[in-house]
Order: structure tokens, then C-alpha cells, then sequence
């Protein structure tokens, strides 16, 4: 019998080269922290040099181990390239992927700018596309990986005032199944983990009003928005053997609010 006390092999990460994008803060950030402080190399990348360093130096003192950054802006088709012949060179492999960057801007739909719309797309989606591309041709060489995609909820209904990034996320999924249904002959794994509302540096502001935290509150069957390291656990399963027959699937992770309707009847006593 296998002793209680150790770490069940099925989600072990440890040694696993792990990419992160988007990862010098909110979810990039709070995964890349939980597969480092597990033993997995971690290489995060971001578009601000400052912001990165900053990350780096933090999840470093926590996890105990050094994790490396890489300044790479996913809409740059070269610095993705570069990216991944860097990791390439230093470690040989690529056993994990985690596409987090994405950008978002809320604005109603007739106002929305050709530059808006590039601005979203080229990285939500292009990027994303480019970078499992780079990685993918790696993970195929050496027969084994996983990819890790950001998905959100408007994949499940769009929300108002993000037209365009609710399309980047559609289109993401559609990128999970097709990378899924071509490379799993190669022992490569693509998946997607949908965030429900989560509390970030970025969205804290917004949850802060009277409004919107009724109204998130009162949708989400577990009764609280989603923190970033409620996302820590999905994806080393999805990373780990613990899903070695998972791929093309989408595992939303948002405490219920896709599950029904609340609608506010009360019962019958």
C-alpha cells in the first residue's frame, strides 16, 4: 500500500519545464507560483521588463527555487521564436505550456477601433496560436506535453462591452480542440481551463462596487468571486498523469455560475 504521507505520483510536476505567459501577474502569475513552489522549472514571460523582474524575484523567495524570466510579447512573432529557442537551448524540453496573456478592453461594440480590435485579437489569439505553435513542434519532437490554455466565461455567454474579446476566446477553444484532435498521436495534450470571476489587481476595483458584487455573488452557486489560486489546482491536474487521457476539453473553474440559472424564486415550504 502506498504511504498516505507522499505525494501521489498522478500529480506530481516536479522537474517539468514549464512555460508561462503572461505570467508577471494576476493568474499567469498565481500559476506560475504554484508550479515552481511544486518543483517545476518555471520560465515566465511578459511584456514589461520592470514588472517582470519584480515577479520573478518574488515567486523565487517563496518557491525556493530560481525561476527564470523572459521579456516576450506573444503578438511579436520573433520574440516568441526567440522565447522558445531559449528555453529549448538552456533545458532541451518543454513539458508544459501555460498560454495565460490576454488583454481585454470594454467598450460597446460601434465604438470599437481597428486598433482595438488588433490590439485583442493579436494577442488573445494570434499570440496564443504562434506560441503553442513554437512549443508544439518541441513537444512533438520529443513525443510528450501539455498545453494549457486561458479560457473565460464568455465562451459560455458573452458579456456586454467585449465584443472582441469574447471572439478571441471563442476562437480559442476552437484553436484547444484542433491542436487536441492533430497532436495527441504525438503524445501532446491540449486543454483549456475556464476562469469564472476572479479577483485580481486588475478587476478588484470593479468587484469593489455594491452592484457587481451583489450580482456576482448572487450567480455563483459557492457564494464568493474566485481568487487567482483557486486556479492552481485545475491546471497541475491538467499538467500532471492525473489527465494523461484528457485533451480538446474545456474545465471551467468558476464556482458554479455556468452550472444553472439563479434565478431568485423562493421554494415552496
Amino acid at each position: 500500500m502506498q504511504d498516505s504521507a507522499l505525494p501521489d505520483p498522478l500529480f506530481e510536476i516536479a522537474d517539468r519545464v514549464t512555460i508561462v505567459s503572461g505570467g508577471s501577474r494576476g493568474i499567469g502569475k498565481a500559476l506560475a507560483a504554484g508550479f515552481a513552489t511544486r518543483g517545476a522549472p518555471v520560465i515566465v514571460t511578459g511584456r514589461d521588463s520592470d514588472t517582470l523582474e519584480a515577479t520573478v524575484s518574488e515567486i523565487s523567495a517563496m518557491a525556493g527555487v530560481v525561476v527564470q524570466g523572459v521579456v516576450c510579447d506573444v503578438a511579436r512573432p520573433d520574440d516568441i521564436t526567440r522565447l522558445v529557442e531559449q528555453v529549448i537551448d538552456e533545458f532541451g524540453r518543454v513539458d508544459a505550456l501555460l498560454n495565460v496573456a490576454g488583454v481585454n478592453r470594454r467598450m460597446r461594440v460601434e465604438t470599437v477601433s481597428e486598433e482595438d480590435y488588433d490590439y485583442i485579437l493579436d494577442i488573445n489569439l494570434k499570440g496564443a496560436f504562434l506560441l503553442a505553435q513554437a512549443v508544439g513542434r518541441q513537444m512533438i519532437a520529443q513525443g510528450s506535453g501539455s498545453i494549457i490554455n486561458i479560457d473565460s466565461l464568455n465562451t459560455y455567454a458573452p458579456l456586454k462591452g467585449v465584443a472582441p474579446y469574447a471572439m478571441s476566446k471563442a476562437g480559442l477553444v476552437m484553436m484547444t480542440r484542433s491542436l487536441a484532435t492533430e497532436w495527441g498521436e504525438h503524445g501532446v495534450r491540449v486543454n483549456t481551463i475556464a476562469p469564472g470571476f476572479i479577483l485580481t489587481d486588475l478587476t478588484r476595483k470593479l468587484w469593489s462596487d455594491p452592484t457587481m458584487q451583489e450580482w456576482g455573488l448572487s450567480n455563483t452557486p459557492l457564494g464568493r468571486l474566485g481568487e487567482v489560486e483557486d486556479l492552481v489546482g485545475a491546471t497541475v491536474f491538467l499538467a500532471a498523469d492525473a489527465s494523461a487521457f484528457m485533451t480538446g476539453q474545456v474545465v471551467r473553474v468558476d464556482g458554479g455560475f455556468t452550472a444553472g440559472l439563479m434565478w431568485p424564486i423562493p421554494f415552496d415550504d
